[in-house]
């Protein structure tokens, strides 16, 4: 069959953290592109890929979003991609920390997968190849995760005591002069408020993972570049948006394969919440440490104004994880089954906390169905391949619960699901 996705490899070798091409007095367009005293050295490398790895997504034992990741093998026939070669077109442009972004593009729509910054270039000529005639050049790349990581901060200018936690999101942003336009932070009113900035020497992205943890949100980095900060009713739901439901015995998109586990790997059943300069505040659950042992969630130096907001994360936090249950750890989608419309629309669109409903058949006539949320994506891509790994799992923390703890009507010792 004619495989109807087309692939979009794209590397800008201009400075900057934006991807857009410049905007040079007097043409391009305002809201779009970015402005800059000449236009940027953006070459599309699509036609000499022969194979993309990408992974993003959140460490479910870790319990946050990681750097996203690229690796992209080029084939390279013309020495366009050593930089000694003097006479190639990108002769004094290939460096480390410039912009690489792959996009998708099926009917007339093209969607993101991934945007970050070129770390290194490996080339490498096989040994059946006579005369060097074809080399084989690895791109690898991360998101804008290792920038922040890269930055080193004291002070955030304006940070004071009161801040919502997206607010204090913005200033850390602000400080290393992130492009407001790639940026996408909530500004709920149900944020958690923050303490004075500490002031201490961290890392950028370290000042922003201890705010992500003081509201228990998401922050992580999307497919186009951007800084994305979801507070805590963002994340604390069972059902967001429309459920996508796949399944195996054709009630919904079929899908390559799906893992199930059952472990005790999400379980925790103590908390230990300490924000600075306050006590630390505990819950557990004694069903659940009678059934599994300790398993016990820490967290200090947190920014939460009050012991009632630190003690009301650890009540919900053990609340949503004193119980497990079987659950899909990844379901893989391949994009080269025949017919597949709905899938490829799936595999291209859906990103994190995206819920989905997975259905998979079982021996003696059982099946298994869960519904959980999209916390992973991992794409595969050769000439004649593509497919699509989901990380997936039940939402961080469930709006019933999360809503118990705030107004203190949850006894964590007796909850279970």
């Amino acid at each position: 069959m004619t495989f109807p996705v087309t692939v979009n490899a794209v590397i800008n070798f201009s400075t900057g953290p934006g991807f857009a091409q410049a905007l040079i007095l007097g043409t391009g367009q305002l809201g779009t592109n970015v402005l800059a005293d000449a236009a940027s050295v953006i070459v599309d490398v699509s036609d000499v890929v022969v194979n993309i790895q990408t992974q993003r997504g959140r460490n479910l034992i870790a319990d946050q979003f990681q750097a996203g990741t690229l690796t992209l093998v080029i084939a390279d026939q013309n020495g366009d991609f050593n930089p000694m070669n003097s006479a190639g077109p990108y002769y004094n442009l290939l460096s480390p920390m410039r912009k690489v972004s792959i996009t998708a593009t099926y009917g007339a729509t093209t969607y993101p997968i991934f945007a970050g910054y070129i770390t290194g270039y490996s080339t490498s000529i096989p040994n059946n190849v006579d005369g060097a005639d074809l080399a084989f050049t690895t791109i690898t790349a991360v998101d804008a995760f290792r920038l922040a990581n890269l930055a080193n901060i004291t002070t955030v200018t304006g940070a004071i005591a009161g801040d919502k936690s997206g607010t204090r999101i913005n200033q850390i942003l602000d400080q290393i002069a992130w492009p407001t336009s790639m940026r996408d932070v909530s500004l709920a009113t149900t944020e958690t408020l923050m303490q004075v900035d500490p002031g201490v020497a961290r890392t950028a992205l370290n000042a922003m993972l201890v705010v992500g943890a003081s509201e228990y949100g998401a922050l992580y980095v999307d497919a186009t570049g951007s800084f994305v900060f979801k507070s805590r009713s963002e994340c604390a739901t069972s059902v967001s948006g429309t459920v996508t439901t796949f399944a195996d015995n054709g009630t919904g998109i079929d899908y390559y394969n799906a893992k199930w586990i059952l472990n005790d790997a999400l379980v925790y059943n103590q908390a230990d919440i300490t924000a600075t300069g306050l006590a630390t505040q505990s819950a557990t659950n004694a069903t659940s440490i009678a059934q599994y042992f300790a398993h016990t969630y820490t967290q200090t130096d947190l920014l939460m104004q009050t012991t009632t907001d630190a003690l009301n994360l650890a009540r919900a936090y053990v609340a949503s994880r004193a119980q497990t249950s079987i659950r899909c750890d990844q379901l893989t989608l391949n994009l080269y089954t025949e017919n597949y419309t709905t899938g490829i629309t799936a595999a291209l669109a859906m990103d994190f906390f995206d819920p989905v409903s997975i259905q998979t058949t079982q021996p003696g006539n059982t099946s298994i169905t869960k519904q959980e949320q999209i916390f992973g994506v991992a794409h595969h891509i050769t000439p004649g391949s593509w497919t699509v790994d989901f990380t997936t799992m039940e939402a961080l923390i469930d709006s019933f619960i999360l809503d118990s703890a705030l107004y203190g009507i949850l006894d964590t010792s007796v909850l279970s699901y």
